[in-house]
Order: structure tokens, then sequence, then C-alpha cells
């Protein structure tokens, strides 16, 4: 596809605000100020010298940006042509803002921005897979009722697996599994007898046999290397977040609520994932799931991408791909497709200009909830514990994610995820128990849980007089 052509019928730069200056949203705002059909130069954070920072560390002159507490501040220097830094989106959500970009990666603050964005009369681009996992395709039910769309970004995971897996359907592909590398590669050092992922190290004296996949069973392999790295964390909530996305998109579904989630060389990914009755990890077809990257540290990393497994059908023009470098399982019968990277902000304004110039999402236009994100105690946890959402992964301490059918909230039933986080348990929670809505406290006012009940009676028909308060 020419991008130059496709986004030509543009009539002036695409207006953008960002809520979030952190990683991706600083990404976002460096890139955007080289993106000639689009401008970012309205940041929101929860300080708004915080996001005027980011605006100086990418070179902007302090005279050219513009602190704003409220609407009036705010449309004087829209005005006058200034960057904006405010810390309350209210301050500048009524301005002439085409696209809202939510990357906060606050579970609560972000239902509000979206609902905010959304009945203001903007696209929102939902970068905030914490808001997605638990009331996306309801933001974009009310979207779709304005004119208006909810679209995941390019430049992170779910949007371009998205792509790559309807890329491959329209071209008629058999697609076996779908998914992602984890988070953080295991990087070996051979001399050193160590594995590094996410800044740990761990001593694996035993890992030599099991470098080589050779003609063992995958399964036995998988084992083994899981085994050997059993110091080094193999789940990450933010993977099983993202592939949620995915599932409400595209209905690929995962096979097992954690992921089998092999530690794997790239070229043995579509050896990995396939059937297990051809010798695989899987249960079916249409699976999705992530691998762990394991490489020497001389070696290129996966950096994130996305893959599908597809079919073999025609096993001479494989065997010429194959020559050709591409990724081949070891029996012939498999082939990975894949885009290694994921550039966060860097590449965030093809989301954009699809939202502002075509009205489209880079997901879908209509997701269906098929998933939720839920949390599992891995220990003991008392009446009064804040399950306090922390660290860069935003995880919960003593808990660990698993991906189940979506169900509406109701008696018995399982608390999504992020509607828990910052939840305080009313009650004890037992070792290996699922939380629950009734474990929880969730005090009045809360977005997240007005549009989460919204979704169930959207999505699932539930009376809103028969659902349960908690």
């Amino acid at each position: 596809m020419n991008h130059l052509d496709y986004y030509a019928s543009a009539k002036r730069p695409v207006e953008t605000c960002v809520l979030g200056s952190g990683g991706f949203g600083r990404s976002f705002l460096a890139q955007g100020m080289r993106v000639p059909l689009m401008r970012a130069r309205i940041a929101v954070d929860i300080d708004a010298n915080i996001a005027a920072a980011a605006f100086a560390a990418l070179g902007v002159p302090a005279a050219d940006v513009a602190l704003c507490f409220n609407a009036d501040e705010a449309r004087r220097a829209w005005d006058q042509g200034k960057y904006i830094a405010a810390g309350d989106f209210s301050a500048v959500v009524g301005l002439a803002i085409d696209v809202v970009v939510e990357a906060t990666g606050n579970p609560e603050a972000g239902a509000r921005h979206g609902r905010m964005a959304i009945e203001a009369g903007h696209h929102l681009v939902l970068v905030s897979k914490e808001v997605d996992s638990v009331v996306g395709p309801y933001l974009a039910h009310l979207a779709r009722q304005r004119g208006k769309v909810v679209t995941p970004v390019d430049g992170d995971q779910p949007s371009l697996l998205i792509g790559l897996i309807t890329w491959a359907q329209l071209l008629g592909f058999d697609i076996i599994a779908a998914g992602k590398s984890s988070e953080y590669d295991f990087v070996h050092d051979q001399a050193a007898g160590n594995m590094t992922s996410n800044g740990q190290t761990v001593s694996v004296p035993g890992f030599a046999p099991h470098w080589a996949l050779g003609t063992r069973p995958v399964m036995e392999i998988a084992q083994a290397r899981a085994q050997a790295c059993a110091a080094l964390p193999q789940r990450c909530v933010p993977d099983l977040c993202e592939l949620l996305v995915v599932a409400n998109v595209t209905g690929f579904m995962p096979d097992r609520p954690d992921l089998h989630a092999p530690i794997a060389h790239v070229s043995e990914v579509p050896s990995f994932l396939g059937a297990r009755a051809e010798g695989g990890l899987l249960a079916g077809g249409q699976v999705l799931d992530v691998f762990h990257c394991l490489r020497r540290p001389d070696e290129a990393s996966f950096a994130g991408g996305v893959f599908v497994i597809v079919r073999c059908d025609d096993r001479v023009t494989w065997d010429l791909l194959a020559a050709k470098g591409h990724v081949v399982s070891r029996d012939g019968q498999r082939a990975m497709v894949y885009l290694p990277r994921h550039l966060l902000g860097l590449e965030a304004a093809t989301s954009v200009l699809e939202a502002a110039i075509h009205g489209r999402s880079s997901g879908a236009q209509a997701p269906f909830p098929r998933l939720d994100l839920v949390a599992r105690a891995t220990r003991k946890l008392s009446a009064g514990t804040v399950m306090a959402m922390g660290g860069h992964h935003h995880t919960i301490d003593g808990t660990a994610g698993e991906l189940h059918p979506a169900k509406p909230l109701g008696s018995g039933n399982p608390v999504p995820f992020y509607l828990a986080a910052n939840r305080q348990l009313v009650r004890n929670v037992e070792a290996g128990s699922l939380i629950t809505l009734e474990d929880i406290e969730i005090g009045p006012g809360s977005t997240l849980l007005a549009l989460r009940r919204q979704q169930d009676a959207c999505f699932f028909g539930q009376s809103m007089a028969t659902m349960t308060t908690p």
C-alpha cells in the first residue's frame, strides 16, 4: 500500500491531544512534531509541569509552552498557536481536537478520559490496554453512536497483530496461531552459564542440553527450558491484556488461561505453536499465544514483534520460501510470518490518521467482549489489603492474571483485573481463588464500573436493575 496516497485526501493536519507523557506519550510527541499530516501540541499529565517537561525535553522553547489550568487559559493558548501543557483533560477537551490519544495506563482515569473524549465529539486512540480490557467494546459502541471511532494504536502489539491476522485472512492463509513475543527476551550467556530477562540474571547451569530443539518433542523441551529458568518470570500481565484486545476483534482465542508461553528461538516458533496432533503445544487452531525469545547476547531481538503461524499448503512454494530464509517448522507443515518490531508512539500516527481522515479503526469498528482478564490470588490476601497496581507492567502483588470467557459482573463471577486494581479487599481471599466483585470495595463515582455495567447491558442483555451493586 502507498501510504502517502492513502492519506492524501487530508485537507489539513490532524489535531491531537495526548493524555500521559510517559514512555508512549513522549515518543508520540517526539514523532508527532515530524509528521506533516499531524500536529501534537497538547499534552496532559497528572501535573501540567510534567507535560511541560516533556515538551522541554523535546526542544520546545519554554516561551512556546503554555501551562493551562482551565478552559479559558487553554483557549487563549490555542488561539496563540502555543504548545499546551495541562494537568486535567477538562481544561482542553473543548478545543478543536480531532483525535485524543489516551496513554495514561490508569484504568479509572483512562475510562473517564475515554468517555469525555467521545462525548466531546473526538475520535479516541486507546493506548491504555488496561481500560480496553475492561470496557473497550463499549467505548467503541458509544463512539459509533456519535459517528466517531475508538481504535487501538499502531506502535503497540494489539493493532499490529490485528493487522497481520487480517492481512493473512485476506490472502486466504490457514492461520493456526497468532501472537507476539513476550515483553522481554531470554538472553543466554553460554560461557557464564546464566540467563538474563528484564534486567534479572540467574544461573542456569543445566540449560546447555536444552539450547537446541533438535528432534526432541517440543512439549519435553518446553518443559525443560521452563524448569531451568524457573527463577525468571514466565507469565506477564501485559501479554495477556494485549491478546485480550486481539481476541475481542478477531475471535482468535488462547487455549489455556495463562498461555503456553514457550521459551524458544525465533526459528523454532512454528514448531512449538502447532497442534498437539502434529507435535506442537496447541489444542486446536486460531490460537493466541506468546513466546519468550531465546537468544545469545549477540543475536537480534524479536523486539516485541507479532506473528502468525500459517499452514504450508503448497509444499513446493514453501520449500522455495524456506530457501530464501523464511521460518518454517521442522516438519515443513507450518511457517511463521512476522513483524519484528513495535515502535510505540513513533508509528502511532497511522492509527491517528486512519481515524481522523477515513473514520476507521485500526482494530474493528465493533469489537465484542469475548474475554476478561481476571486475577487469581497466588497467596492468601487478607481483608483490608489494597490491590495496588504498580510497576512498569501494572501488576497487582499477590495475584496472577488469567484469560477467561467474558461474563457480566455478578455474584460469583471473577472481576476484571483492572477493575479490581487499586481497590480494597472487603474479605479474605484464599490462595488459588479468583477475585470476585464481592471481594472488593468500589466507591461511588467509578466511571470504570459504570461503563462496565453499561457494556454488560449492551452485549449480554443484562438489565441494569438486576445487576448486583458492590
